[in-house]
């Protein structure tokens, strides 16, 4: 269904755009429908960046993005009206999603000029079944102003949002970072739900532990690059690169007290790093060499 197949961003920076900064360098990965695929780096690796480009909010410096067999980097704006009806993003701040001034629901009707065809009364029925399937009471949400509802319920009507244009691929940039723990679950067995309706999702996050709680794919990310990926289940309970192992033993343990005098991995950054080659350790499970990266 999509496809990131080496895509590169290179930022112009300095004066007169005398330099540059690479934020993604030879990204490659896959979403097939019904697929949770995480996405997973530390602040600066380059994560949101990706997302970005999929959502053809930035164009990548190299290398092709690619919806059903489709490059989308030559979406003309009517093609990309109809990309954005199967592919659509949700963000890490629900509250900057909303326009203070209007009620909340606005967002909802925004999306129906993309079915001109369909009556107020059917609309109305499918903005209903739209908020009932993220577990949200019309009642309770419709007609009320962003800040009269909880940041839980505002990410909720963005996903149901999403469900109105019978999206096929949700890109979730950090969408529950901002959220109290008990939403978070929620929110992240809502994104399960999805999944079997054949949904295909980039969660993408700086949590490990709610990628392996969700995904069934995922992609370490380190300096723009990618270091690990391949089955959740294998690249956490088989990290292979030292970056990978670096953040499983940073996560806290809940039974286990901090020490702080407990010497942990580390791995060096190194200037002038390319992307680096991925290496097939065992099946649906590479390893970028680690020379090349640490």
């Amino acid at each position: 269904m999509l496809r990131v197949d080496d895509v590169t961003k290179v930022y112009r920076t300095g004066l007169f755009g005398s330099g540059s900064q690479t934020a993604v360098s030879g990204v490659s990965f896959d979403v097939r429908p019904g697929e949770v695929v995480s996405l997973i780096g530390e602040s600066g690796s380059g994560k949101t960046t990706v997302g970005r480009m999929i959502l053809r909010l930035t164009t990548p410096t190299a290398g092709t993005i690619s919806f059903g067999g489709e490059d989308v980097a030559g979406y003309s704006r009517r093609d990309l009206r109809r990309y954005y009806a199967r592919v659509q993003g949700v963000f890490q701040d629900p509250f900057s999603s909303y326009n203070p001034i209007f009620k909340a629901d606005r967002v909802l009707a925004l999306v129906k000029g993309f079915f001109p065809e369909i009556g107020r009364s059917a609309w109305d029925e499918r903005v209903e079944e739209a908020l009932n399937a993220v577990r949200l009471e019309p009642g309770a949400c419709l007609g009320k102003y962003p800040h009269q509802l909880s940041g839980g319920q505002l990410q909720r009507m963005l996903i149901a949002r999403a469900l109105l244009l019978d999206i096929k691929l949700l890109v979730a940039d950090e969408i529950i970072s901002m959220l109290d723990a008990s939403t978070r679950i929620d929110v992240l067995n809502l994104l399960g739900d999805l999944k079997e309706r054949g949904l295909g999702v980039l969660f993408i996050t700086h949590d490990l532990s709610l990628g392996n709680y969700i995904s069934d794919r995922a992609v370490i990310l380190r300096h723009g690059m990618i270091v690990e990926a391949g089955a959740t289940s294998k690249v956490f309970g088989n990290p292979v690169h030292p970056y990978t192992r670096m953040l499983l033993t940073s996560v806290p343990q809940l039974h286990t007290k901090w020490d702080a005098t407990r010497p942990r991995p580390v791995v060096e950054q190194t200037s002038g790093e390319t992307a680096a080659h991925l290496v097939e350790v065992e099946p649906d499970h590479l390893v970028a060499a680690v020379g090349e990266t640490s």
